[in-house]
């Protein structure tokens, strides 16, 4: 694009200051009005994290008790901190839950004051998308803000790091058609010529050179759908909340097609609320920002979150990748409120359509998550910033250890003579004396993984039907529970592989490997079966050594669901990406959203005009 037709696509400017953060330095916004005290999420977080550490020392104290029969070891007592450590994470899960059940039975008082109408702007950051997409989302958000009573003003922004000059005409074009339609000022344009720092850089210029000519910014990633519902309750409640300077939605998936995605939805949409739910509760004040589908004060995030760059340990100083929990760490510190609040129903996004394209945006999220580890001690940052960090972090961490205690498991074997690893004796004073796994203990220990892994699930499908959800929103009961089943099969599935996935994508991280910025897959998610066996090699060989391990009676058999999920995880990374519309329905889907609807309008008219096809009707 030259510049002439850049300036041509773009307002006037208005140039905010943006300085990027001194993070070894606490920092105030002078402008912010403050925190309150926020006593109930107070009570909350006791109500959430004591049952956890509870149930966490209480299964130590099992292990350990059980351990002691012999004299408890270093490796033993090392052996029990592990299994803690995973524990927690899945019993915090667990309470969050609960607490989210509770709360979604009970009424919540809302923000009623009056709300100054703001000038917001819609900023839709995209990078080699697909622009009838983009431009649909654009233009149905549009259309449905137009049709609500509102006293506040909205204008979209697409801002383009695109580099392919087919792609880039086409987005122009796109523009132009929608320009041509929609009221004089109600969209603009804007790709740049140099890339520079990703999303983080593409926003970051905007807020420097157009952020002083609105009041909020609703964020938005490529693939975001908001009804004007939704945006007008999110920019009422930053009008009405002075102290606010992030409020973060709960985007639901919609759109799935195949059978991995369509997986990730129903999960989404069933378990996914009560969960939100009790995270809104806990973290009150001190919320999180997901990068996406949230409304931000301009002035407090121009002022407070402008990111530098983080020191490497070796080569030049690295860019921040997961932008989002360092920006609401920083309005935190600034003395600005985060809030999150998933009750406001009409906010959406897409999944990826199969296993390996999952995969492949995971080990991008893995590597921004683990680079917050080195953020810990940012100073001034609220505990409970530095927690939403910390958690960011753990959640990849956590599949490395489980790794572990499962090899340990499968290395302990079924009984005393019939062990990969060697007992403490006087032949052998080198090596641990594990205790016994006896048939029972196995039993005992699959119970318990699988138990508090589908805990939640159940619990939270259980609460949406008791609060309210009528099952005919839900395909009707007998579809409903058959859902659930196939769900609940699908991601025991499919867990093993993303363990060891995960696994590898975390010490890629810590090995250093340079990673490239690819576009998100958002359709298709084909792959041939050399590419399939060449991406899930390792999955393929544990498979095989655990079930070489069964075989000579080695291996307790109770590890015959990891070893079947691992021994085919080609062929289930195959079926991963099989079309299958209309199973696993959702509220979403069976009560279709007025904005989805009018956003497969626009896609459908914006590609022929585009490219002369159509769309596949869903």
């Amino acid at each position: 694009m030259t510049d002439a037709r850049l300036s041509a696509s773009m307002p006037a400017a208005a140039a905010l200051a943006h300085p990027r953060q001194n993070l070894r330095a606490g920092f105030r916004d002078a402008a912010a009005p403050g925190v309150r005290r926020d006593l109930p999420a107070l009570i909350w977080r006791a109500a959430v994290f004591t049952p956890a550490a509870l149930a966490t020392a209480a299964l130590l104290w099992g292990f350990l008790a059980w351990f002691a029969t012999d004299g408890t070891t270093w490796a033993e007592a090392s052996l029990a901190c592990l299994i803690g450590v995973g524990f927690f994470w899945i019993a915090l899960t667990f309470a969050t839950v609960l607490g989210g059940v509770l709360s979604m039975t009970r009424s919540h008082p809302r923000d009623t004051g009056p709300a100054r109408p703001l000038d917001t702007a819609l900023l839709m950051p995209i990078y080699e998308e697909a622009p009838w997409d983009v431009f649909g989302n654009a233009a149905a958000m549009l259309e449905t803000l137009a049709q609500c009573r509102s006293a506040h003003r909205f204008t979209l922004y697409i801002l383009s790091d695109t580099r392919d000059p087919t792609r880039a005409a086409q987005e122009e074009a796109a523009y132009d058609a929608l320009r041509a339609r929609l009221p004089e000022g109600a969209i603009w344009y804007r790709r740049r010529t140099e890339n520079i720092d990703r999303k983080v850089g593409n926003l970051a210029q905007w807020v420097e050179t157009w952020g002083g000519r609105h009041d909020a910014m609703l964020v938005l990633d490529a693939d975001s759908l908001m009804s004007g519902h939704a945006i007008g309750a999110l920019t009422d409640a930053l009008a009405r909340d002075p102290s606010a300077g992030l409020i973060q939605s709960f985007p639901q998936l919609i759109g799935a097609q195949t059978l991995f995605a369509r997986s990730q939805q129903f999960a989404n949409a069933i378990y996914g609320v009560a969960l939100a739910e009790g995270l809104a509760r806990w973290t009150g004040r001190e919320g999180n920002y997901w990068g996406h589908n949230a409304i931000i004060r301009i002035a407090a995030f121009a002022s407070s979150a402008g990111l530098p760059r983080m020191r490497a340990l070796r080569g030049p100083d690295q860019l921040i990748l997961s932008h989002d929990f360092v920006e609401a760490g920083l309005l935190r510190r600034a003395g600005w409120s985060v809030r999150f609040l998933p009750r406001v129903q009409g906010s959406y996004e897409e999944t990826p359509p199969s296993l390996i394209d999952h995969v492949l945006r995971d080990r991008r999220w893995c590597r921004g998550n683990l680079q917050h580890l080195g953020l810990l001690g940012t100073r001034g940052f609220h505990a409970l910033s530095r927690f939403h960090l910390f958690h960011g972090a753990v959640g990849y961490l956590l599949s490395p250890l489980w790794f572990l205690l499962l090899t340990l498991w499968a290395a302990i074997g079924v009984s005393a003579d019939r062990s990969v690893i060697n007992y403490f004796s006087p032949e052998n004073p080198t090596l641990p004396n594990w205790p016994e796994m006896s048939p029972v203990n196995h039993v005992w220990l699959m119970l318990v993984l699988y138990g508090l892994l589908l805990a939640p699930k159940l619990v939270g499908a259980l609460a949406l039907v008791a609060t309210g959800t009528p099952l005919s929103r839900l395909g009707g009961a007998g579809r409903f529970a058959l859902s659930l089943l196939v769900e609940i099969a699908l991601s025991v599935a499919y867990a093993p592989i993303l363990m060891v996935q995960q696994t590898r994508a975390v010490l890629a991280t810590f090995a250093g490997r340079k990673m490239d910025w690819t576009p998100q897959v958002r359709h298709g998610g084909r792959y041939g079966w050399t590419a399939l066996a060449r991406f899930h090699a390792v999955e393929t060989v544990l498979g095989l050594l655990l079930i070489s391990g069964m075989v000579t009676g080695f291996v307790s058999v109770w590890l015959a669901p990891i070893m079947a999920s691992l021994l085919l995880s080609i062929p289930l990374s195959r079926l991963s990406s099989l079309p299958l519309p209309g199973t696993m329905a959702t509220p979403q889907e069976v009560r279709r959203p007025l904005v989805a609807a009018k956003a497969d309008r626009w896609r459908q008219e914006l590609r022929e005009l585009l490219t002369g096809t159509t769309l596949p009707a869903e």
